[in-house]
C-alpha cells in the first residue's frame, strides 16, 4: 500500500485558481510522486466563476474530468461544446493530439472537479471526446462503474484497462471492491467523509494505491463518497 495523505498533496493558489496536487505536476515536483502505475494526474480543483483555461493542447493520454461543485464549461478542437455539471463525468482521448479549453460555467460562483490522467495502453489513437450523467441510485449501493475500458461496460471507454469506480457509503457500512483484472492494482480517493481500506484509515481528501489481492475491505467510519480507479501498475509501452 501506498498511501497520500490530502495534507501532503502539492498545491497551487492563483486566486482564480486553488489546485491540489496528488501526483507531480507543473510547479510541483515530487520524485516519489511521479505516478501510480499507469495514474499519471489527479488534481483536486478549485475554480472561481467565469474563469477556467484557455486553448491549450493535449496528446497521447486519457483525461477523465469529475465535477463535484457547479458546472464547466468545454470546447474543443474536434467541434465539441458542452456544458458538464455535478453528476456528470467526461472522458476524453486525446490521442494524436487535441486542443480544448475549460470554463467555470458560472459568473457568480465557483466550481470544483476532479481532473485525473492515465497514461493510455497504445498511442496516437483517433482523438474522442465523451459525457455523461451517472446513475447517482447505483453510485449509492454499489462500485458503479462510471468509465471503462473501451467495449468492457456502460460507462464512458477510454484507451486503457482502467476502470472509474464511484460509490456512496453509509457510516458503519461495510463495501468491499474486487479487482477487475489480477495484474491490476486500486486507487482509493476519498472524496468526502471517511473510510478505512483494509484496516488503513483515510479522511476526506486521502487517497491509498494498492496492489497484491483480489478483493479490498472498504468500511465507512462516516458517510463517504469514494473514487476506487482500478487500473494496470505496468506502465505501456510507448516505443
Amino acid at each position: 500500500m501506498i498511501l497520500h495523505q490530502a495534507h501532503t498533496r502539492g498545491h497551487a493558489n492563483h486566486g482564480w485558481l486553488n489546485s491540489h496536487h496528488t501526483f507531480s505536476f507543473a510547479s510541483y515536483h515530487n520524485p516519489e510522486r511521479v505516478h501510480f502505475g499507469v495514474l499519471r494526474v489527479l488534481n483536486d480543483d478549485w475554480i472561481a466563476g467565469g474563469m477556467g483555461f484557455g486553448k491549450h493542447p493535449h496528446d497521447n493520454m486519457e483525461i477523465v474530468t469529475i465535477p463535484l461543485t457547479g458546472a464547466l464549461e468545454h470546447q474543443d478542437s474536434m467541434g465539441n461544446k458542452e456544458v458538464l455539471h455535478a453528476g456528470e463525468v467526461q472522458a476524453m482521448s486525446a490521442g494524436t493530439g487535441v486542443f480544448h479549453s475549460e470554463y467555470n460555467a458560472k459568473s457568480d460562483e465557483a466550481c470544483t472537479l476532479l481532473q485525473i490522467w492515465l497514461f493510455p495502453e497504445e498511442r496516437n489513437v483517433t482523438p474522442q471526446y465523451g459525457q455523461r450523467y451517472y446513475d447517482s441510485d447505483a453510485v449509492k449501493r454499489e462500485w458503479h462503474a462510471v468509465v471503462n475500458p473501451m467495449g468492457k461496460g456502460d460507462g464512458l471507454g477510454i484507451h486503457q484497462q482502467a476502470w472509474f469506480n464511484l460509490t456512496r457509503i453509509s457510516a458503519g457500512t461495510r463495501r468491499d471492491y474486487a479487482c477487475k483484472r489480477a495484474e491490476n492494482g486500486v486507487y482509493f480517493f476519498v472524496i468526502e467523509g471517511a473510510i478505512s481500506v483494509d484496516s488503513q484509515a483515510l479522511g476526506t481528501r486521502d487517497a491509498a494505491g494498492v496492489w497484491g489481492q483480489e478483493s479490498y475491505a472498504v468500511t465507512a467510519t462516516e458517510d463517504a463518497y469514494v473514487l476506487a480507479i482500478d487500473l494496470p501498475l505496468q506502465l505501456p509501452r510507448m516505443g
